[in-house]
């Protein structure tokens, strides 16, 4: 009887674990994904009044016909894009989506994708100061018809840095709007923030409704980065501005008298692409010159890319669009946001640094870094007992992290604890040692991280320390039963050397989805940059921080996309007929290599020089910026040109080509003949034995500067191959003058890593300066 009931037992759960199957497989197939539907707008048949309802009848006719796909009758069409992409979101299942692709005048079909945020003293060192530069300043700080879209968390429309106090009307192309919401009304907007608006039908189709005990449903900024950035770009000048005491000065946009425009895509969940994309074509639509996009995901190809697609439209209709290119160094290949007509932006340190100091039992003092301001300062006279719960063992030990809920407060009571970085949010980490009782924390670098140091508002007192200084504090603990310690905090350095330095966090090169295309583009500040910030919130970000204040100090290459996209705000107020391509030139063959103690760029990684891979053309220099000589230009046609090069299929060329009616004339020989500032030459072996054949590249410049100039060209030597430069020299008669020249690389000797180098071109004002990159392929097998 026993063994009747049971098998009669695994009867009924056989069954039963069938019926489960059959009901998860029902669901997944009714189940519903915002998806990006592309399409032609040309196509649209007569019969219909307007392009929204065609693209609703061609939503409706992938319809499922069985009640469950649609029982609660929801609105499927959650946006309607017309300006920078054409067609809708909508939300569909899975087979809904395969059956709308087929349809005629469907394009493409993006699944909405997920994207994370990347997340004072920055205009005097990039020499934007009015005393350093009296004439350009004399301008009512120039900028002031230029308007940049930031796309973020939002924007507190309270801080100082968005009063608009003596600006001008706002021009008259600007078409947008001041949306209002929880918290956010249209007085929040002025002549400085011209508008605000806000974009989370994707986000609540993937994660559901927004919480508005948690967050605000409107432009307002409940976490502060969006706040951030958009200071950065262009916040109007504070004196006195500060965090805690530290970085006491005045803070300034990089275009202060530019105007923003809010748009905020990022809510607690994330960020997502049906929502970025709705955003960026509505910014075209509401007049943005520029648009700042500190964010991002992995790398797709361009034509399943929906943000380098929507940014492409951006392009076509006059807009920079700069992007951060994420914060995943120093691992190589890190990027993301590599199209080329994406300005992508890496980030570098200032000569400004918050030191603080670890001192031991023994000793021995450790130089480290910090912004903690508080009551419960350490005695530095006084040793308090040091404590590391970690172990020399190849295993992990979630202690050593000081993750949530690994510390025993009968262990860390009263006690410094050293806590290695990884996992959890570096201020997380002094929050969970200050709940177990702890008066301290010393945060230190992994392999990881190696040597970099990062300063945070922490809750305790708290110093990061680099991995080296990490072991041998470590050592010390465990070789020690009454290791000591102390902290102590030293304000704010200036003049720090060497400066810049690439950050180690910064993504790098190459870019493997195009080897031609060298990314990132450029560096700019992006470590320990002081900027406005939400009062909704506390600096550390954590919600147990009750403190608020009205500046924080970041860092991240979402610092330094908005330094590039104020400036470029800048340069587009100076030399209004100049296109995004042309801006971007600009920036990038005025970009220096070299720090302020004359050597080249140092990586914080390696404490090494850098390379191209780490810097693209170099630090960004606005002075120089503003007169570059020649510029790089490039129409749109061209980048379609470049994407021709791609082996990309017709239909997933229509992508790109449908708003302009665009097709192949293969005017580009190969991907590397794209007339970009930067210029990468691959020689791929035909076998094992034998050369690659020379390669050349084409080059043309436009002449920004004197009428009557002439250019002389330098170029690096090479250890593998041999450059040659036809002609030699530029003379040109006339501004606006177009003269091209061609590059030739004929391999030598085969190289086994990359070689790094630069063109420059000079007329004795000038120094418009290209980096190369040669690369050797192995052959194929």
């Amino acid at each position: 009887m026993a063994k009747t009931l049971m098998g009669n037992m695994g009867c009924f759960l056989s069954s039963y674990l069938l019926v489960l199957t059959m009901l998860f497989s029902a669901n997944a197939q009714f189940a519903k994904k915002t998806y990006l539907i592309q399409m032609d707008k040309s196509a649209m048949p007569k019969a219909f009044p307007n392009h929204l309802e065609w693209y609703s009848s061609k939503v409706k006719s992938a319809l499922s016909t069985l009640p469950e796909a649609d029982a609660d009758s929801e609105k499927r069409i959650i946006y309607t894009y017309q300006n920078a992409f054409h067609g809708v979101a909508a939300k569909l299942t899975e087979g809904e989506a395969k059956k709308l692709e087929t349809e005629e005048g469907v394009v493409a079909i993006f699944p909405d994708t997920k994207y994370e945020l990347h997340t004072t003293r920055s205009p005097t060192f990039l020499g934007l100061e009015p005393e350093k530069a009296p004439n350009m300043w004399s301008e009512k700080l120039a900028g002031h018809d230029v308007i940049v879209g930031v796309l973020d968390t939002g924007i507190w429309p309270e801080s100082e840095s968005f009063k608009d106090v003596s600006m001008g009307p706002v021009p008259a192309h600007w078409k947008g709007a001041c949306e209002i919401g929880t918290g956010f009304t249209k007085s929040h907007c002025n002549k400085k923030v011209v508008g605000a608006r806000v974009f989370y039908h994707g986000y609540e189709a993937a994660i559901g409704r927004i919480n508005e005990q948690k967050e605000f449903k409107s432009a307002r900024d409940q976490d502060g980065h969006g706040t951030h950035t958009a200071a950065t770009v262009g916040g109007s000048p504070v004196l006195g501005a500060n965090l805690l005491g530290y970085a006491n000065g005045t803070a300034r946009g990089m275009a202060p008298g530019a105007r923003i425009a809010a748009y905020k895509v990022c809510w607690i969940g994330g960020c997502f692409s049906s929502d970025i994309v709705s955003a960026i074509d509505k910014a075209v639509a509401d007049g943005v010159n520029v648009l700042s996009i500190s964010l991002g995901g992995g790398v797709s190809s361009y034509y399943r890319d929906s943000l380098s697609v929507a940014a492409f439209g951006a392009m076509e209709r006059g807009v920079f669009v700069s992007c951060s290119a994420g914060n995943a160094g120093p691992d190589p290949a890190s990027l993301t946001n590599v199209s080329p007509w994406i300005t992508t932006v890496g980030a570098s340190t200032i000569d400004r640094d918050f030191p603080a100091q670890v001192k031991l039992g023994n000793g021995k003092i450790v130089s480290g870094v910090s912004l903690y301001k508080g009551q419960s300062a350490l005695s530095f006279e006084k040793q308090y007992p040091l404590v590391y719960l970690g172990s020399n063992s190849s295993r992990v030990d979630p202690r050593s992290m000081c993750l949530e809920g690994t510390l025993d407060p009968k262990v860390v009571s009263g006690k410094i604890v050293v806590c290695d970085r990884g996992l959890s949010p570096r201020v997380q980490k002094g929050h969970v040692v200050r709940s177990a009782g702890g008066v301290g924390m010393i945060l230190t670098n992994t392999e990881a991280n190696r040597e970099e140091l990062v300063a945070d508002c922490h809750l305790l007192p708290a110093v990061a320390i680099g991995e080296k200084e990490g072991k041998d504090i470590k050592s010390y603990v465990q070789s020690s039963q009454s290791a000591t310690a102390t902290l102590a905090f030293k304000g704010t350095t200036l003049g720090i050397r060497p400066s810049p330095v690439v950050a180690a966090f910064s993504s790098r090169g190459p870019n493997f989805l195009s080897l031609e295309i060298l990314k990132p583009d450029l560096v700019a500040p992006g470590v320990n940059i002081l900027a406005a910030w939400s009062e909704a919130i506390g600096p550390s970000g954590l919600k147990v921080d009750n403190r608020r204040e009205k500046f924080n100090i970041l860092s991240g290459t979402s610092m330094s996309c908005p330094h590039v996209s104020g400036i470029a705000a800048f340069l587009k107020s100076r030399h209004p007929e100049w296109s995004p391509a042309a801006i971007k030139s600009a920036l990038m063959t005025t970009a220096y290599v070299l720090d302020n103690t004359k050597k080249t760029l140092r990586d914080a990684s390696t404490a090494k020089p850098s390379s191209p891979y780490d810097h693209g053309s170099g630090h960004i220099d606005p002075i120089r910026a503003l007169d570059p000589g020649l510029v790089y230009d490039i129409e749109p046609q061209d980048y379609f040109e470049f994407l021709c090069t791609q082996k990309l299929s017709p239909t997933q060329l229509r992508v790109f080509s449908k708003y302009s009616n665009r097709s192949c004339t293969h005017s580009l020989v190969s991907p590397g003949d794209l007339n970009y500032p930067a210029i990468s030459s691959i020689f791929t072996q035909k076998t094992a034995t034998s050369f690659s054949d020379p390669v050349i590249v084409h080059r043309t410049v436009t002449n920004v500067g004197p009428p009557d100039s002439n250019y002389q060209v330098v170029v690096s030597p090479f250890e593998g191959s041999s450059v040659k430069v036809e002609p030699e020299t530029l003379n040109f008669t006339k501004t606006h003058q177009n003269l091209s020249y061609k590059i030739t690389f004929t391999p030598r000797v085969r190289q086994t890593s990359p070689e790094f180098g630069s063109l420059v071109w000079k007329d004795g004002l000038h120094t418009v300066r290209s980096p190369i990159v040669i690369t050797w392929l192995a052959p194929p097998m």
